[in-house]
Order: structure tokens, then sequence, then C-alpha cells
């Protein structure tokens, strides 16, 4: 998720385009969750933003808005506005697109305590998922920071779905129907993988468990 708050519109936009072309490879091909707080946008800039991304490989999937004038706006050019899946009472069923085995939602964190993100795919994390955080993917989960909250992979029964983390210590972690809360640790902490083994959740070094 990133956030733009703080200054005028265009000197945000500039910036945010500064960071996305000097980390080009890191945003190729992701996409974005916008929080734009209470700037209200209107169509023009929205969809100028847009095709901004787009020219640099970064597809804008949701804008997060306190304005209604901004949340309107982007419901108007198809974009999420929530990150939460409705409930199923509220919606008639979807069909769902056949996604690619590698598609993923990239977020910005931290992830604070509240924050909930749900995805039909793999979910990253770039910072730390904070206690009272959630994360829920019908494939992987990988959090390249400390991940404190509760995760749910393969929530579609994908037995091979993982979950990855620089500091694995969830309140509570699940893969396809198999849940676990994280004892407390002893020592320093260390990258580990998650993943389910022989029916039971394991808990491996993220380094020895590449290639198995």
């Amino acid at each position: 998720m990133v956030t733009l708050a703080g200054a005028g519109w265009d000197e945000l936009v500039a910036a945010l385009m500064e960071n996305i072309e000097s980390r080009a490879s890191f945003f190729q091909g992701g996409r974005m969750v916008l929080d734009v707080g209470a700037i209200d946008l209107r169509v023009a800039e929205l969809s100028k933003l847009r095709d901004q991304l787009s020219e640099r490989g970064v597809s804008l999937w949701a804008v997060l808005s306190e304005s209604a004038q901004t949340e309107r706006t982007a419901q108007n050019l198809g974009l999420a506005t929530r990150l939460s899946k409705p409930r199923a009472a509220e919606a008639p069923p979807a069909v769902r697109p056949t996604l690619p085995e590698d598609a993923a939602m990239w977020v910005r964190g931290p992830l604070r305590s509240g924050s909930k993100i749900e995805y039909d795919g793999n979910v990253v994390v770039l910072g730390d998922v904070n206690s009272g955080a959630e994360v829920i993917a019908t494939g992987s989960v990988i959090v390249w920071g400390h991940l404190r909250g509760v995760v749910h992979a393969g929530t579609q029964g994908d037995t091979s779905a993982v979950v990855c983390a620089l500091d694995l210590a969830p309140t509570q972690l699940r893969i396809a129907g198999e849940i676990a809360v994280s004892p407390k640790k002893q020592g320093k902490s260390q990258p580990e993988v998650a993943r389910l083994q022989d029916g039971r959740l394991e808990a491996v070094p993220w380094r020895t468990s590449i290639g198995r």
C-alpha cells in the first residue's frame, strides 16, 4: 500500500513517479493499492495517474480515500475502494477469472492493527504485519518484515501454499485447513517458511527450504 499525503497533488504524484523510476525493476508488473486520505480527486486527475503508472509497468488496482468524491471517482474508473471482499449477502457471486499461478498482490507496509488484506492469489507485503492486522490469500503469503498478525494462506484448500517472513511470529497462522499459534521464540529471530508437511504445519529456516 502506498500513501500519498502532506503536499499538493502534483507534487505527490511527481514524488511517486520518481520513486517508481528509481526502483523500476521492483515495481515492474506490480498492482498498487493507493491511500490518498482526504484528498478530493476528479476523473481527469485519477485517470492521468493511472496512465502514468501504466506507462511505468504498474497497475493501479485500488484507491482508498476518506473523500466521498474520490471514492466515487475511483468506482467510476472501475477501481476497487475497499480491500476486504464484500459479504456474499451483499453482492451476487462473481465468476472468478483464471489467474496465473504467480499472480500476486504487492502491498507496501507496515500493516497496522485493524488492516485487512484479502486477495485471490499470492500476497507480498513489503514491511511489517503488526498484531491486529490480517492477511488472507488463496495462494502463498510473503512478508518482507516482521509477521505479528493473523495470516491465512491457501484459503481454498491449497496445501502447497506457504507463509514466509523475515521474522515469523504470527498471532495465528493457517494454511488450507490447518491452524497454529506461534509459541514464544527463544533466541534470535531468523527468516522462516511455514508450510504443510505430512498434514502438519511446520516452520523451517527460509534459506534451507529453497528448492524443496
